[in-house]
C-alpha cells in the first residue's frame, strides 16, 4: 500500500512541475504594461484562472493530502517500539530463562580465564 501512494504522490509532484513550467508567468506581461500593452494593472491582468492554474490548484491540494496521508501511513508502521522490543523479538526462545515477573533472563557466561603468565607486559599493546 505504501509503495502505491508513493508512486502516486511521485507522479502527482512531476505533474505540477510539468504544469508549472508550462504556464506563462505574469511577470512576462511587465513591459507590456508601461505603455505598449493594455493591461490595466503592472502585473498582467487578474481575470479569472485558465485550465492550466486551476490543475495546478487541484493537483497542490491533492500532493498535500498525499504527503498527509504518507506520512500517517510511515508514522503508524507496525515495527519495534524501541530496543527492547527489537531484541526481545529477535532473541532465540531456548536461550533465556523465565524469571518470575515475566522478564526473561540474559544468560551469563563465566568470566575467560586469566592468562597464564600473570598478564600482559606493561609496554605491550593488546591483541
Amino acid at each position: 500500500m505504501e509503495v502505491i501512494l508513493l508512486v502516486i504522490h511521485v507522479i502527482i509532484a512531476t505533474a505540477i512541475i510539468a504544469l508549472v513550467l508550462l504556464q506563462h508567468g505574469k511577470g512576462a506581461d511587465m513591459g507590456a504594461s508601461f505603455g505598449s500593452g493594455s493591461s490595466g494593472s503592472l502585473f498582467g491582468a487578474s481575470g479569472s484562472a485558465n485550465f492550466l492554474s486551476r490543475t495546478t490548484a487541484i493537483l497542490a491540494t491533492v500532493f498535500f493530502a498525499s504527503s498527509l496521508v504518507l506520512t500517517y501511513v510511515y508514522a503508524h508502521k507496525s515495527a519495534p517500539k524501541g530496543v527492547l522490543d527489537s531484541v526481545l523479538k529477535s532473541a532465540p526462545a531456548g536461550d533465556a530463562k523465565e524469571v518470575p515477573g515475566g522478564i526473561p533472563a540474559v544468560p551469563v557466561q563465566p568470566p575467560a580465564p586469566a592468562p597464564a603468565d600473570g598478564g600482559t607486559k606493561s609496554g605491550e599493546i593488546p591483541k
